[in-house]
């Protein structure tokens, strides 16, 4: 069978598509905030629902097992049934959830919540991130919307602690939960006057072997990194699902070698800045979850913040972020991507050994303010670069499948991170215990380990920057 085609309607634009980029923008905003603004509410869930630590844990790992499973699924969806019609679809679908979560009253209730949160992410998220390539065809412009689209994923991650503790405190656990309902009714609303046309494959036939193969093979891949994260690398339960993960993704390989239209066509892979784009925010991903989830905890049960304080700290990285992505896409028109990206990676890097440096007693303006201010503008320009290079020279009609890669990596690079560099935390954590430090200094050590890798992998990716040639083919 021959490759789909593209109907005659031509791509989705609107005389008002920066309008459209902040209602794409605030939709992206709450699937990255839903990731992180639970945490803080978990304790509070757990006393009311009755909900034992194994069970509470399912709360975070429900929406990130249906995200990051159906994401190149959501992608390809995307591309055959329309952009804009699936992201709709997906804002519904989290509209919907975020009420049911709020409202659960049991357990079961709220995990499935949880689970159709994810699943309508990962609908969402790639079919946005195509919308903003196909409204924005012009580099220039496109640099400056990516721009906006990096700044907004960063700004999820550092503001889920403030958003979860505020309120947590002032409106209650469902809160949280809620808080997605109004913002993403008003997208529902906006994006249908805002861009009226749309782009689809004219042929509706999906993969099915390819969907089913690699949708099993990322929620093996994320559980075992999820299992890792909580029982370590040797549990059975780790291992059997890393098995299971890697022998799906070769035979989706396979399958998609002998499929007539493929879900994901592997000559997509060709462009070499598509490559080195998911690369990097693979690691990005890698060293950026691990940070926030680190400097919570840190600010919290080492230098006794309490939650709303420790949110308010994080406000100079969300304010660096900003900046920096807002400035990124002038020095991206001047030097290139890459060479962006490079300097970003480097930036974020020595803020991550600078904050690896900070003892048990650190005081926030002398010790904490300008590390945290480096890490902010490194990461605002490594996303906004990363995002640009992974979307580059990628036909409308794959837009979507190209959104669902890069956001598979950053996820999987998240979960990755998370599990290996919080395995080394806690053995330097262990390690200074045992040799008789304070319960301070033992995390703290722990956790300068932590910022320490960290740093190196931001290297890494610098380092694979370099590396990588130059082109789309």
């Amino acid at each position: 069978m021959s490759s789909p085609t593209i109907t005659s309607a031509p791509p989705a634009r609107s005389t008002r598509r920066w309008w459209a980029l902040t209602a794409l923008a605030l939709a992206q905003f709450l699937v990255v905030l839903d990731a992180s603004i639970v945490n803080i509410a978990l304790p509070v869930l757990g006393r009311e629902l009755q909900m034992d630590t194994a069970t509470l844990a399912w709360v975070i790992t429900a929406y990130v097992l249906a995200f990051g499973g159906l994401l190149l699924l959501g992608g390809r969806l995307a591309d055959r049934f329309g952009h804009r019609r699936v992201f709709l679809i997906g804002v519904g679908g989290f509209v919907a959830a975020s009420a049911l979560a709020g409202l659960s009253a049991s357990s079961g209730m709220l995990l499935a919540a949880r689970a159709v949160q994810g699943a309508s992410a990962a609908l969402l998220a790639p079919a946005a991130l195509a919308l903003v390539s196909q409204i924005f065809p012009d580099s220039r412009e496109r640099a400056r919307a990516l721009g906006v689209w990096g700044a907004v994923a960063g700004m999820g991650s550092a503001a889920g602690v403030l958003l979860g503790g505020v309120l947590t405190a002032a409106l209650g656990w469902q809160s949280v939960f809620f808080v997605n309902v109004p913002v993403g009714l008003l997208v529902l609303v906006v994006i249908p006057l805002l861009l009226r046309r749309d782009v689809r494959a004219a042929s509706t036939r999906l993969d099915v072997p390819g969907a089913v193969t690699i949708t099993a093979a990322l929620v093996s891949v994320v559980g075992a990194l999820s299992a890792a994260e909580r029982f370590g690398f040797a549990h059975p339960l780790t291992l059997g699902l890393a098995v299971a993960g890697i022998g799906l993704g070769v035979l989706f390989v396979v399958v998609e070698r002998r499929s007539p239209a493929p879900l994901v066509p592997l000559a997509i892979f060709r462009n070499r800045n598509l490559r080195t784009g998911n690369v990097v925010m693979l690691l990005v991903g890698a060293a950026t979850v691990a940070l926030f989830f680190a400097l919570s905890v840190y600010m919290q049960a080492v230098l006794g913040y309490d939650a709303l304080a420790a949110g308010l700290s994080q406000l100079p990285l969300a304010g660096a972020l900003v900046v920096a992505a807002g400035a990124v896409p002038a020095v991206i028109g001047r030097i290139g991507a890459k060479r962006t990206l490079v300097g970003s990676l480097v930036v974020l890097g020595a803020g991550l050994f600078w904050l690896a440096a900070a003892p048990s007693d650190a005081v926030f303006v002398a010790q904490l303010l300008g590390p945290t201010l480096l890490i902010g503008a490194g990461l605002g320009g490594a996303f906004v670069a990363t995002t640009q290079l992974a979307m580059d020279g990628v036909a409308e009609r794959e837009s979507g499948l190209a959104g669902g890669l890069v956001n598979t990596a950053q996820q999987i690079g998240g979960a990755l991170g998370l599990a290996a560099l919080a395995a080394l935390a806690a053995t330097r954590t262990n390690d200074l215990a045992g040799a008789g430090a304070s319960s301070a200094d033992a995390l703290t050590g722990g956790f300068s380990w932590l910022f320490v890798g960290a740093g190196l992998i931001a290297l890494l990716a610098a380092a694979a920057t370099l590396g990588a040639r130059d082109g789309r083919v």
